[in-house]
C-alpha cells in the first residue's frame, strides 16, 4: 500500500475546478512556487520577491514579481493584503502536495513512542481510540481524529450474563473476534434458566448472520414466538437486540481530541474567526463521521484541503486522515489530523499512516 493515496484528481490537471496544472508550468514557474510554497508552510507569512532572492532563486526581482503574478492570475497564489507577498491558495495546496511533495518517514523516537501510547494491554476498544486521537494530536499539532467503525461481522455467539439481582452483561461475540459487552437492567424474578433460554433462542437465529441486517426479521420473529418463549425472556431478547449497537438509533462514536492546538499561532481577528468556524464545522458529527467513511476506500493517506470538502470550505482547513485496518486486512474505520490549511503535510502523513497502522495491529490483537 502506498503512503499517500492522491485525490482522485488526474495527475497534472488543474486541481478545485480552477488555477493551472503541472503540465501548465514551465521550469521557472515551477521552482518559484514550489519554493514559495515552502516558505510559506515553514512560517506562515506571505512570500515576496526579496525573500526569493535570499533563498537562492537566480533571477532579478522583477522576473520574479513577473511570475508570482502569472502564478497568480492561474489562482495558484493570492495576495492576502496589500503587501507584495503572496501565499498559496487552496487550489495551489493541492498541486502541491499531489506534484512537489516530498514525503519521508517518521522518526524512530515517534515511532517509539506510538508504539508504547497505543501498546497498552487490555485496553478496551473505545480507549484505544481515544488513545490513537489523543497521541495524534499531539504529535501533529492539530486536532485529532477518530470515528468507531460500523461492524459488518457476523454473529458467532450471544449470551447473557447475570451480574446481580438487577443487573446483567449482554455479550455478543462476532465472527471477527470482536466483542460486544452491554450492560443492561434486569427485570425481578429473572432466573438463570430465563437468561439461558433467551442466550438459545438468540444464537439459533443469529449465529452467522449479519446484526445489523437481522435487527428488524429479528424483532418480527419474537413477535411469532412470544407464545413459545417465557414472557421474561422475550422481553429479554428485546433487551439485548436494543442494547448490542445500541439498536438503529445508537449514535456512532466520534472522538476528537487536541482542539487547543488550533489556538496556536492565531494573532489577527481573521485568524481567531476561522478557529471559531472550524470549531463548529467539529461539531458536525455526521458530516465528519462521512468525511472519516470515505478515506475507507484509500490505499493510503488521503488529505482534503479546504473546499474539496464542504464542511470545511468555510475554516479554510485540511484533513489527513488513514484507514486502520484488522490483521486480514478489512478496514475498521479511518484515523486522521484536523488542522489548518498550512500543516506540516511532509511530516503529518507519514504519522498518521503510522499511527494508523500500529492501531490496526493492535486492535487486532497483535503485537506492535
Amino acid at each position: 500500500m502506498s503512503l499517500y493515496a492522491p485525490n482522485p484528481l488526474p495527475f497534472g490537471t488543474a486541481p478545485l475546478g480552477t488555477g493551472a496544472g503541472l503540465s501548465a508550468l514551465d521550469q521557472r514557474a515551477r521552482d518559484i512556487f514550489r519554493r514559495i510554497v515552502e516558505t510559506y508552510l515553514e512560517n506562515g507569512e506571505p512570500v515576496g520577491s526579496r525573500t526569493l532572492s535570499q533563498r537562492g532563486v537566480s533571477l532579478s526581482p522583477a522576473s520574479i514579481r513577473n511570475t508570482m503574478q502569472d502564478l497568480t492570475m492561474a489562482g495558484l497564489l493570492a495576495a492576502p493584503h496589500t503587501s507584495a507577498g503572496r501565499i498559496p491558495t487552496h487550489a495551489g495546496l493541492r498541486l502541491f502536495v499531489d506534484g512537489f511533495l516530498e514525503i519521508g518517514d517518521i522518526g524512530q523516537e515517534e515511532r517509539r513512542e506510538i508504539d508504547a501510547r497505543l501498546a497498552g494491554k487490555g485496553r478496551g476498544f473505545e480507549e484505544a481510540l481515544d488513545a490513537a486521537s489523543s497521541l495524534l494530536s499531539g504529535l501533529a499539532g492539530g486536532a485529532g481524529i477518530v470515528a468507531s467503525p460500523v461492524s459488518d461481522a457476523g454473529v458467532k455467539h450471544v449470551e447473557f450474563v447475570a451480574l446481580g439481582h438487577d443487573q446483567a452483561l449482554a455479550v455478543l461475540v462476532g465472527d471477527d473476534g470482536t466483542v460486544e459487552n452491554r450492560l443492561m437492567p434486569l427485570s425481578a424474578g429473572v432466573t438463570p434458566s430465563t437468561l439461558q433460554e433467551a442466550s438459545n433462542f438468540l444464537n439459533a437465529r443469529l449465529k452467522g448472520r449479519r446484526l445489523a441486517e437481522a435487527r428488524t426479521e429479528m424483532r418480527a420473529e419474537l413477535d411469532a414466538a412470544r407464545q413459545q418463549l417465557d414472557a421474561t425472556a422475550a422481553r429479554l431478547v428485546e433487551d439485548g437486540l436494543a442494547a448490542w449497537s445500541g439498536g438503529p438509533d445508537r449514535e456512532r462514536s466520534l472522538i476528537v481530541r487536541g482542539r487547543a492546538n488550533l489556538l496556536q499561532n492565531r494573532e489577527t481577528a481573521a485568524d481567531l474567526e476561522m478557529v471559531r468556524v472550524l470549531f463548529d464545522d467539529l461539531e458536525q458529527k455526521e458530516q465528519l463521521i462521512g468525511l472519516l467513511d470515505g478515506v475507507n476506500a484509500a490505499q493510503g493517506v488521503r488529505i482534503f484541503i479546504g473546499a474539496e470538502t464542504r464542511l470545511f470550505s468555510l475554516s479554510g482547513s485540511a484533513v489527513i486522515a488513514a484507514p486502520y485496518m484488522n490483521g486480514r486486512q478489512r478496514v475498521l474505520g479511518a484515523i486522521g489530523v484536523i488542522g489548518p490549511a498550512r500543516l506540516n503535510y511532509a511530516r503529518i502523513i507519514p504519522l498518521v499512516d503510522y499511527t494508523a497502522r500500529v492501531l490496526g495491529r493492535m486492535l487486532d490483537g497483535q503485537d506492535t
